[in-house]
């Protein structure tokens, strides 16, 4: 193991030895690497085993994921308005310590397979609960100084959504006739814009880990965003994130009813329409994402396999932008 890293962990974690007794590929994350990383710490605050997690630039970068200095910062502002995001312990941008940035936080436990959890449901009070970690991640609003790499927020979330997905189709240089008539129609059915807050802008099922029935952390942060409230909500309960129980709304594991009254007993809830105008947003973002994941320049059966969920996306979009 590297000694630039063993190094490393010793001053972020203010200790005097740190033994690595593991250090693993974890499963999931199609965007960056997660490795796990099993710690003996002796003196200072973590002194005895620590269990963490290394998130690592992966060798190809899709270019609309934010840096890992940028999640990193992200993490912090989530944690700091109550969401249970996992804790960041260090950030390290030295490339002669891994070759790339990374950072590293604190494993939490639970699963967080969508397959398995959507087979499992339904989940009493999970629903609920994930309304709860949006609505509390919706009070961070801007202008937010330590969120600076944000930019500013758009004037109208829904139409600057549709601008991007544009521009993104057009650099693939592909032929996508569905994709661009479902753009038009949501265009022309846009919802007047509303005050952003921090959105995640991958809240679904796969992205939070599950821990005897309650959320134990929200994962992967690298597309969070200033966005419409309802944009999260949107993305949660569109048809492609329902996996194994396609009848449960919210993520496949509860009802939509129940992850609106989990957000309402915090935040004023987003009106129907309009999340369900964002749910047919996200099935057309998802899709574009799915086709640049396929162009990624990097030898991978999960990236090349991503754009075979274009059609069923493609169809859902049709059906749901119907006039």
């Amino acid at each position: 193991m590297s000694e630039a890293l063993v190094g490393w962990l010793r001053g972020v974690l203010a200790a005097e030895a740190v033994e690595i007794e593991a250090f693993a590929p974890l499963a999931g994350g199609a965007i960056q690497e997660n490795r796990g990383l099993d710690l003996r710490v002796t003196g200072g605050p973590h002194t005895g085993r620590l269990a963490l997690v290394l998130r690592l630039d992966a060798p190809s970068q899709l270019a609309i994921s934010h840096s890992r200095a940028a999640e990193f910062a992200l993490l912090r502002a989530a944690r700091a308005a109550g969401v249970r995001a996992p804790e960041p312990l260090g950030l390290c941008a030295d490339p002669a310590v891994l070759g790339r940035p990374f950072f590293v936080m604190r494993r939490a436990p639970g699963r967080g397979d969508a397959r398995a959890l959507t087979t499992a449901a339904p989940w009493p009070g999970l629903a609920a609960a994930l309304g709860g970690e949006l609505a509390r991640l919706h009070a961070v609003r801007p202008p937010r100084q330590d969120l600076g790499f944000l930019g500013p927020p758009p004037r109208d979330a829904g139409r600057a959504e549709i601008a991007w997905l544009r521009a993104l189709l057009d650099g693939l240089g592909a032929a996508e006739p569905a994709l661009e008539w479902g753009l038009v129609r949501l265009e022309a059915t846009a919802p007047p814009p509303v005050p952003p807050v921090l959105c995640h802008r991958d809240f679904r099922t796969g992205n939070y880990l599950v821990d005897a029935g309650r959320v134990s952390a929200v994962l992967d942060w690298e597309f969070a965003g200033w966005s419409d409230p309802a944009a999260d909500l949107g993305w949660l309960t569109a048809p492609c994130w329902r996996f194994a129980r396609p009848d449960f709304a919210a993520g496949g594991v509860g009802t939509r009813a129940e992850l609106y009254a989990g957000y309402g007993a915090h935040a004023p809830l987003p009106d129907e329409a309009r999340i369900r105008w964002w749910e047919a947003l996200s099935t057309a973002r998802w899709a574009v994402i799915a086709l640049l994941q396929a162009a990624r320049d990097e030898p991978s059966l999960e990236l090349a396999l991503t754009a075979h969920v274009v059609p069923e996306l493609l169809l859902d979009l049709l059906e749901m932008t119907a006039p």
